[in-house]
C-alpha cells in the first residue's frame, strides 16, 4: 500500500485513530497494513503521534509533510494560506524536540562525510587550498547570484583570482563577490570561530559580508518585506536578539553537525535579524560550522535559484523544511563528489 494514501487522510482528518484510518478505508487495506504505514510515516517524522494505546491520535507534522512545490505554487500569493508572521513557537517548542532528518537521511549524510574525510586526507597541502578556492568562487558566485547579482561564473572567478572587475557590472556586484570571498577566507583560518554560535560571531560575519555596501551593520530595528510572500519578520529589536539566542542555543545544543547547519541555515534566513544580507550570512555561517567540524562545505552550485527561493518561502509560510531539507541533502552530495 502507498503510505501516502494514509499519508493524505491524515491530513483530511487531523486527530484520527488507526482504527478510524482503518474504517474509512475498508476494503482497501487491513489495520495491520495501516499501522506499518503509520510506523513508516513517523519514522520519517511526516506526523506525529499523541496519546498512548488505543488513545493514540495522528497529526501530520508541518515540519516534513511532503508538499508538491508546484502546485503550492501555482497559487498567487495572495491566494496561499500562509503564517504571516513569525512563529514564536518554531523554536523553543517545536524545533527543539525536532530531529531533522530520517535513519537513513543521516545514513547517507555520514557516508558521503566519511568518503569526504579519506579523500581530504590524501590531499597534499597545497591541493586542499586549491580545492577550497575553486569551491570558494562557486560558493561567492551562486551566494551572490541567488541574492540576483548578474556577474557569471567565470566572471567571478576572474574577479576574486585577479581582482579584474566585469564590464558593464555594477560596482556593488563586485564587492558583493569579494565580500564572500574575505568571509571564506576568515573562517577557512580561523576555523573554531564558529565551533560555538554567538550572536556577535554571526555579527562578526555579517560585517564582513555587507562591507562597503552602505548596509547597516547592526540588528534592525525596522519592518523589513520579503518579495514574493505575505509572511512577514518580527520587527522588534529585543525580539529579533531573543530569536537569535534561541537559535544559538538550539544549534549549540545539538551534536549532529548537519542539523547544526541546517538549522542556521534556515532560521538565519527566517528571523531575517538584518536588513540586508540574511540568505548570504546563513550560508556562510553553515558552512562555517561543516568546517569547524571538518565537513565538506558546501558550494550550492549546482541548485536553481528560483528553486532555492520557493524552498525558503515554504519554510517561511507554512515552517515546512521538507523541500529545503533536499536542497541540502542534494547540495552536500555534490560537494563531496565535486570537490576535494
Amino acid at each position: 500500500m502507498d503510505k501516502n494514501v494514509v499519508l493524505q487522510y491524515i491530513k483530511e482528518h487531523p486527530g484520527v485513530s488507526s482504527k478510524q484510518i482503518a474504517d474509512a478505508l475498508t476494503g482497501e487495506v487491513s489495520l495491520a497494513t495501516i499501522k506499518r504505514a503509520i510506523t513508516e510515516l513517523i519514522n520519517s517524522f511526516y506526523i506525529s503521534a499523541e496519546g498512548k494505546a488505543r488513545a493514540t491520535r495522528y497529526f501530520v507534522s508541518p515540519l516534513f509533510a511532503p508538499i508538491d512545490i508546484d502546485d503550492y505554487y501555482s497559487k498567487e500569493v495572495d491566494e496561499r494560506q500562509v503564517q504571516t508572521g513569525y512563529n514564536f513557537d518554531l523554536i523553543p517548542h517545536v524545533l527543539s524536540h525536532a530531529s531533522l532528518f530520517t535513519e537513513q537521511e543521516m545514513v547517507t549524510l555520514n557516508t558521503l562525510q566519511d568518503h569526504f574525510a579519506k579523500n581530504f586526507a590524501s590531499l597534499s597541502d597545497e591541493q586542499k587550498r586549491k580545492e577550497m578556492e575553486r569551491l570558494g568562487i562557486d560558493l561567492s558566485w551562486k551566494s551572490s547570484q541567488i541574492e540576483g547579482n548578474t556577474y557569471s561564473l567565470l566572471e567571478t572567478e576572474r574577479l576574486l583570482k585577479e581582482k579584474q572587475t566585469a564590464a558593464g557590472k555594477t560596482k556593488e556586484e563586485a564587492i558583493m563577490l569579494l565580500n564572500h570571498k574575505d568571509a571564506l577566507d576568515f573562517i577557512v583560518a580561523n576555523p573554531d570561530y564558529m565551533e560555538h554560535l554567538t550572536i556577535s560571531r554571526i555579527e562578526d560575519i555579517h560585517r564582513l559580508l555587507v562591507k562597503e555596501l552602505g548596509v547597516d551593520h547592526n540588528i534592525r530595528t525596522r519592518r523589513v518585506g520579503i518579495t514574493g510572500t505575505n509572511y512577514r519578520p518580527i520587527d522588534n529589536e529585543f525580539q529579533i536578539r531573543e530569536a537569535l539566542k534561541q537559535t544559538c542555543d538550539l544549534v549549540n545544543s545539538r551534536t549532529y553537525i548537519f542539523e547544526k547547519a541546517l538549522f542556521i541555515l534556515i532560521l538565519l534566513s527566517y528571523i531575517q535579524a538584518f536588513n540586508d544580507g540574511n540568505k548570504r550570512i546563513a550560508r556562510i555561517t553553515s558552512n562555517a560550522i561543516l568546517i569547524a567540524n571538518g565537513y565538506c562545505p558546501i558550494s550550492f552550485r549546482t541548485v536553481d535559484s528560483i528553486d532555492y527561493k520557493k524552498a525558503m518561502l515554504l519554510f517561511y509560510e507554512q515552517n515546512n523544511i521538507s523541500a529545503f531539507k533536499q536542497i541540502f541533502i542534494e547540495q552536500f552530495r555534490f560537494a563531496v563528489e565535486t570537490y576535494f
